[in-house]
C-alpha cells in the first residue's frame, strides 16, 4: 500500500490530461505540495517504465483512449472522483470529445475544470495555432525584451508556457479551491498564456504610458545600464552585476579597486561607465572575482552554468536543488516549514484504479479492449 502524500495539498484529486509542457508544469506544482496527480496520456505511450521527466515527478499515469466511448465513460468515471482536471486542448475540443466542462460537472458538481491555452477560450485568436513566442509578442512584453537597437529576444520559453500558463494555472486551481470551500461549487479556468504574460508585466504598462521606461534596451533594469549588466570575465566566464544602491555600488568599486569613475546618474557617462568596467571584469578571472565579492553586498555574482548551480555552496546548504531518478532538478517551491516533503519519486503507471472508481473487472475489460493502458 502506498504511503499518503504529504503537504498542504494532501487529500486533492487531479486529472492531468497529457500535453506539452505548461500543462505538465501545473501539475508538477500541485503533486510537489501533496495533490495526488494523474496523468492521462494516450494508450500506446504508456509502459511500465518511469517516466524520467522532472514535470513528471511525484505523479501517476495511465493510458486511455479518449477517441473511443468506452474511454469516454471511463474518463467520466474518474472524474467523478477526483477534485481537478488541468485540460490542454484548443477550445471545443474537449467538447467534441465529450469531457468538456458541463460534461464532467454533470457527474461531479464540486469539480474545478482547468482550461490553459495560449490565446483563452474566446477571442479572435481563440482558435488559432501559435507558441511562447506569439502569445508574449501579443502580450507586448516580447517588444521590452533584448538590447538596444538590436531585435526583441525571446526568454527561451519561460515567459509565457510556464509563468504565463502553468503558474497562473496552478494558481487559479488553488484560487478555485478556496472559493469551493465557501460555495461548495466546482469553477471552470481559463487560463490564458497571453493574459499570464500581460499580467507579469504589470510594472512596466504605467512606465510606457507615462515615459518612464523608455525604448526596450535603454533603461536601468533591461541592459541600458552599465550597472545591471552581465560583464565577460578573463576566462570567458560571467559575472552578473546590479548595485542598484549607492552603497552597494560604492562596496564594489572599492573591491574593484578602480577609481575616477564617471557620474553613473549621468546617462550621457553610460557608455564610458560600461566601457571601464568591461576592462575591469576582464582583467580577472571569474573565479578570482568571486573570491574578492564572496562576502560582501555588492551584489556581484557568477553566471552558473546549470550543470553548476546545484554544487553552489547556498544552493547546497538550502536543498535548491534534489535528486530524483538520477536525474538532477529544482526542489519543490515556495517551501511550507511545517509541510512535510511530498513524495518526488519519477511518475510510474498506476494499476489499480478502484480508488478513482474504476473496479479491476471494468479496467480489466477495457485493457482487453484496448481502450486503457
Amino acid at each position: 500500500m502506498e504511503e499518503p502524500r504529504k503537504g498542504p495539498l494532501a487529500g486533492v484529486r487531479v486529472l492531468e490530461l497529457a500535453g506539452l509542457a505548461p500543462g505538465p508544469f501545473a501539475g508538477m506544482m500541485l503533486a510537489d505540495h501533496g495533490a495526488e496527480v494523474l496523468r492521462i496520456d494516450r494508450v500506446t505511450a504508456v509502459t511500465d517504465a518511469p517516466r524520467p521527466d522532472v514535470m513528471d515527478r511525484g505523479k501517476r499515469t495511465i493510458g486511455l483512449d479518449l477517441k473511443s466511448p468506452e474511454g469516454i465513460e471511463a474518463f467520466k468515471r474518474l472524474a467523478a472522483r477526483t477534485d481537478v482536471v488541468i485540460e490542454v486542448f484548443r477550445p471545443g475540443v474537449a467538447e467534441r470529445l465529450g469531457i468538456g466542462p458541463d460534461d464532467l460537472r454533470a457527474v461531479n458538481e464540486r469539480l474545478i475544470y482547468g482550461r490553459m491555452t495560449g490565446w483563452g477560450q474566446d477571442g479572435p485568436l481563440a482558435p488559432r495555432a501559435g507558441h511562447d513566442i506569439d502569445y508574449i509578442a501579443i502580450s507586448g512584453a516580447l517588444s521590452m525584451l533584448g538590447r538596444a537597437g538590436e531585435k526583441p529576444t525571446p526568454p527561451i520559453n519561460i515567459l509565457g508556457d510556464f509563468a504565463g500558463g502553468g503558474l497562473m494555472l496552478a494558481y487559479g486551481v488553488l484560487l478555485a479551491l478556496f472559493e469551493r470551500e465557501r460555495t461548495g461549487r466546482g469553477q471552470v479556468i481559463d487560463a490564458a498564456m497571453v493574459d499570464g504574460a500581460a499580467a507579469l508585466f504589470s510594472m512596466f504598462y504605467h512606465g510606457v504610458q507615462s515615459g518612464f521606461w523608455g525604448p526596450r534596451g535603454t533603461n536601468l533594469l533591461d541592459t541600458g545600464s552599465p550597472i545591471y549588466d552581465t560583464y565577460e570575465t578573463a576566462d570567458g566566464r560571467y559575472l552578473a552585476v546590479g548595485p542598484l544602491e549607492p552603497q552597494f555600488w560604492a562596496e564594489m568599486v572599492a573591491r574593484m579597486g578602480i577609481d575616477d569613475l564617471p557620474d553613473r546618474d549621468d546617462r550621457a557617462n553610460w557608455p564610458e561607465l560600461r566601457e571601464r568596467l568591461t576592462a575591469a571584469f576582464r582583467s580577472r578571472t571569474r573565479a578570482e572575482w568571486e573570491e574578492i565579492f564572496g562576502d560582501s553586498d555588492a551584489c556581484v555574482f557568477p553566471v552558473l552554468e546549470m550543470g553548476e548551480a546545484a554544487d553552489h555552496p547556498h544552493n547546497r546548504a538550502r536543498g535548491t536543488f534534489v535528486e530524483v531518478g538520477g536525474v538532477t532538478q529544482p526542489a519543490p517551491a515556495p517551501r511550507l516549514l511545517d509541510s512535510g516533503r511530498s513524495d518526488l519519486s519519477p511518475a510510474t503507471r498506476l494499476h489499480d484504479l478502484t480508488g478513482w472508481g474504476l473496479p479491476d473487472e471494468d479496467a480489466k475489460t477495457l485493457r482487453a479492449a484496448g481502450v486503457l493502458a
